[in-house]
């Protein structure tokens, strides 16, 4: 299937879920998320990967649930998670390396009736994840050269995720070089554009190429630390 866009009647349809979030009006409306949402995702996947071959050639990307694709079902059953059954956004990712699909550093992005959001890295490190980014800048010249990095991005528009600490970790210290990059649980870019982008195929395309193409060296970064990771 070739991918000319998502419909004009994606973003209303995701407004309709977020306005009816149960399961009986989702069950019965699943033959239009198969054609507004599920199909065009899987063809966008096919295209954009293809695309990202240019830029890593070993990045993953497969037009699957739990694969590039996200399940439209919200687990429920965690602590503190959302407990509305259904998202009203769509993820996609497409992924570099081994391990679990969201430590993995990627290429992702959801849309909604809100935004279309576009990022690189990992936006949440679990712990072998977090051990590894921070042994990776006890390095001065590696923590400088990434704040460096992250300086680059913010003066072309993209945003570095939010601090999640506030307390340096044993070994940094507030006179250290670019000590704030110990304050990230997690290490990740992203820029936010208008929702309706997604129903222009080619621009679409065009549009996260250039973006993740800027976005390159920090999803390479990210991969470094990746092979440093060591599972519990």
């Amino acid at each position: 299937m070739e991918f000319s866009g998502f419909s004009k009647k994606t973003l209303p349809f995701l407004e309709a879920i977020r306005k009816n979030n149960n399961k009986e009006w989702f069950e019965a409306h699943r033959n239009e998320y198969e054609e507004y949402i599920l199909n065009p995702s899987r063809a966008f996947v096919q295209e954009m990967g293809e695309h990202l071959m240019a830029l890593e050639p070993t990045i993953d990307f497969e037009p699957k649930i739990n694969k590039s694709l996200f399940r439209i079902y919200r687990d429920t059953r965690r602590m503190g998670a959302n407990k509305a059954p259904l998202k009203s956004r769509i993820g996609i990712i497409f992924t570099q390396g081994s391990g679990s699909r969201l430590q993995r550093s990627s290429f992702y992005l959801h849309f909604s009736c809100d935004e279309l959001f576009v990022s690189a890295g990992v936006r949440w490190f679990e712990k072998p994840m977090l051990d590894a980014y921070r042994e990776y800048i006890k390095d001065e010249r590696r923590r400088v050269e990434l704040d460096n990095l992250l300086d680059a991005l913010e003066a072309k528009g993209y945003k570095t995720i939010d601090k999640g600490y506030k307390k340096y970790p044993r070994g940094f210290s507030a006179d250290m070089p670019s000590a704030h990059l110990s304050l990230y649980k997690g290490m990740a870019v992203y820029k936010i554009l208008e929702p309706s982008l997604i129903e222009e195929g080619e621009k679409l395309i065009d549009t996260l190429y250039k973006i993740y193409e800027d976005m390159l060296p920090l999803q390479k970064t990210v991969y470094e630390i990746s092979l440093r990771a060591k599972e519990d």
